[in-house]
């Protein structure tokens, strides 16, 4: 199919209507909200197609189609990219708003223990459709059916390891409290990227780390070369359990951040950041370590404490270079997973305050299934020679 990417509408579009009446609603919809979206990427770039200025923050990088499920049938939108990933147009949210707030609230207010007529009630006013008790108990059922099954699915031999964790606010027995969401996602043999698993847990202290990491054990993970991950205590604890003897590498983002925040003038963070990103863009250990023993020295005049942590921290974010030179930036941080927990916030700060940690778990899964099954369908990550 060939999408309308220009932010006129056809000339033609009256007589069209006119011609095929609803018939045409879904091509109507798509072309309204793909001139919506390309005038919203435009707001955002601050400049015009093809236009230069000082000001434009970013840079179009064409379109991503898309096919989603609305009451009008299966429509395909082209979607537009920008050069940094970080834009992701509102218009489309707002334009399936009812059926996702159907969806979210047969599954929220079930959770909830909310009457099902009440439930029927509400999805009628909100979305103009009528759902009976037994509706409301099956798609809950269902949606609950297929997160779990994809939580609990083998999984195989990951040469990569990725764990991170982020923090929702749900309701535990009245009281309001932030919740560790645990995330891990791998690198498969073919170097195409997986979410392996989440959890939602009370804290990231050792015991739920460790009893999430030992579940991805149990559903057949192996063949792991390398975890990344930060120093977090309760996973680095954790991580030696479960995955002892395998090589870590200590994010080397938030390295830099906690060597920053050792820095009390401000004249000395940008040389500070400039010595240490030297240090991690070296050709070799070798190359790394000289660079390090060199800043060591130079700080240890002027700063001791620092220089005693970059001594002794540094060197866990040079693990990378162990592994092939065409990997490196793609292993030597945790951003990959830091930039899929932007995407869950996206999805569940409307949320605000979740009801229960059912709920919260049931949301985040669904964001990250389908992100992952994005993943399966895309091309490789990285490619390994073995």
């Amino acid at each position: 199919m060939t999408y309308q990417h220009d932010s006129t509408l056809p000339e033609d579009l009256l007589e069209t209507i006119a011609d095929n009446g609803l018939d045409c609603l879904p091509d109507l919809m798509r072309l309204l909200l793909n001139a919506a979206m390309l005038l919203e990427r435009q707001k955002y770039l601050g400049a015009e197609p093809y236009e230069r200025n000082d000001t434009r923050r970013d840079q179009a990088n064409g379109f991503k189609n898309k096919t989603l499920t609305t009451r009008m049938g299966q429509i395909s939108f082209a979607v537009p990219q920008v050069r940094s990933g970080e834009f992701y147009p509102s218009s489309l949210e707002k334009g399936l708003r009812s059926e996702r707030a159907l969806k979210l609230a047969i599954a929220e207010m079930y959770v909830q223990g909310v009457a099902t007529r009440r439930v029927a009630l509400i999805t009628e006013q909100l979305c103009g459709v009528q759902v009976s008790a037994t509706q409301v108990s099956k798609a809950a059922a269902e949606l609950d059916a297929v997160l779990e099954a994809w939580r609990n699915r083998p999984l195989g031999a990951f040469g990569y390891v990725y764990l991170d964790a982020r923090y929702e606010s749900v309701r535990i027995e009245g009281t309001i409290r932030d919740v560790a969401v645990l995330i891990a996602l791998g690198v498969a043999c073919d170097g195409k990227r997986h979410l392996l698993g989440v959890s939602v847990s009370l804290s990231e202290a050792e015991v739920h780390w460790r009893q999430f990491l030992k579940s991805l054990i149990e559903r057949g993970l192996c063949g792991v070369r390398l975890v990344i991950s930060d120093d977090h205590a309760g996973l680095k604890a954790a991580r030696k359990a479960v995955f002892g003897g395998i090589a870590w590498q200590r994010c080397q983002f938030h390295l830099q951040q906690n060597a920053q925040a050792l820095v009390t003038k401000q004249e000395q963070k940008a040389p500070l950041a400039v010595a240490i990103r030297a240090i991690f863009n070296a050709a070799n250990r070798y190359e790394a370590e000289q660079l390090l023993a060199k800043l060591v020295v130079a700080c240890r005049k002027t700063n001791a404490k620092l220089a005693s942590w970059l001594e002794d921290n540094l060197p866990e974010g040079l693990t990378v270079f162990s592994f092939p030179e065409p990997h490196r930036r793609l292993i030597r941080t945790t951003n990959g997973l830091e930039r899929v927990n932007q995407e869950v916030r996206r999805r569940t700060r409307v949320c605000r305050h979740f009801p229960n940690e059912a709920s919260c778990l049931r949301l985040v899964s669904a964001v990250l299934m389908e992100i992952s099954d994005e993943w399966e369908t895309g091309k490789a990550y990285l490619t390994f020679d073995d």
